[in-house]
């Protein structure tokens, strides 16, 4: 995967940079709020590292932060952990929770069904670029109305 961050600038520096360009926020209110978003997402030592010096997961973490610095109301993750080893996996996907957990709204493509089963309010199933089924979380992982929904469910899953 590909996080488009700055290699010639820090994580901290990649956070800061857009809320200075666009949204007119001072230098050091945003090297602040950078701080505080790496802390966030668990890089607060990380700040003053630059990208080749960040694993995978950890690249996605800033990317995530810088991406909150701009303050937005919902965030969009397309396979967000598709490229990541499962240790940084796992990483992510907590930011992920957290953010959900802090009521930010996330639209997530994911085949991380058991991070879908525990943070998800509402599940889209998709199959061959069609909707097949949506609905509450814990129905459609346990009562789906469709077949193809429980067949992949029962693969997937072993249930």
């Amino acid at each position: 995967q590909q996080f488009n961050l700055f290699p010639h600038l820090t994580a901290a520096q990649n956070v800061a940079l857009a809320p200075v360009r666009v949204r007119g926020v001072s230098r050091a209110t945003a090297r602040e709020e950078a701080h505080e978003l790496l802390e966030r997402v668990g890089l607060a030592e990380r700040r003053d590292h630059y990208p080749y010096e960040l694993s995978g997961g950890q690249q996605q973490r800033v990317a995530i932060a810088r991406a909150l610095a701009m303050r937005p109301e919902l965030m969009l993750f397309d396979e967000p952990t598709s490229a990541l080893d499962p240790e940084f996996t796992r990483e992510v996907l907590a930011v992920m929770r957290d953010l959900a957990d802090s009521g930010m709204t996330i639209v997530v493509v994911t085949h991380e069904m058991g991070f879908a089963r525990r943070s998800a309010d509402r599940v889209v199933f998709m199959a061959e670029g069609r909707i097949v089924e949506d609905g509450p979380s814990e129905t459609l992982f346990t009562a789906a109305r469709h077949e193809r929904t429980r067949s992949f469910f029962e693969q997937i899953l072993g249930e």
